[in-house]
């Protein structure tokens, strides 16, 4: 195992756990839930393996499931995720993306924040129809993605700097 796996693993497990001991806890007005666990998905490493991105996604998300009793909403958003997120680098960095030269954990640029931003809405979307699964809650639902990618986005960037490795 080389440090990099070790560093995903550590942070796999330290975001689960935040999640589910401190976020799960937050439902202000029944609108605002911060997710920032899916930071693991979208700080894996660009150049890492696209199927472990995949198998740690699933995982990720069933461990959700679990303690959240969601029935595998979380598994296929954390998927969902997963899969579109070449897509997204390949949006927001363009060129710089294709040469694998991409550290989300540097200082916040507007490509990183799109980035962040855009993987923290194809989640909720995707979450939040899987969860209330009834166009009769339009309405509500784009009301809860609107505000619960807000307050994650803040969340995760928060977490970025908070947690940023310090240049050697």
């Amino acid at each position: 195992m080389n440090s990099a796996m070790l560093f995903n693993v550590a942070r796999f497990i330290l975001l689960l756990a935040a999640q589910v001991l401190i976020f799960n806890n937050f439902n202000f007005l029944g609108y605002i839930n911060p997710y920032p666990y899916i930071l693991f998905i979208l700080l894996y490493p660009v150049n890492g393996n696209k199927y472990g991105l995949l198998a740690a996604s699933f995982f990720l998300g069933i461990i959700m499931d679990l303690f959240c009793n969601s029935g595998g909403v979380h598994t296929a958003s954390c998927i969902l995720l997963a899969s579109f997120r070449p897509s997204l680098f390949k949006f927001s960095f363009g060129l710089s993306y294709e040469y694998q030269t991409v550290r989300i954990n540097d200082t916040l640029t507007p490509e990183r924040f799109s980035f962040i931003f855009l993987g923290v809405v194809i989640h909720h979307l995707t979450l939040f129809i899987l969860e209330i699964f009834t166009f009769d809650y339009f309405w509500n639902i784009i009301l809860r993605t609107i505000v619960s990618t807000l307050f994650t986005t803040i969340i995760c960037i928060l977490i970025i700097y908070l947690f940023k490795p310090s240049k050697r």
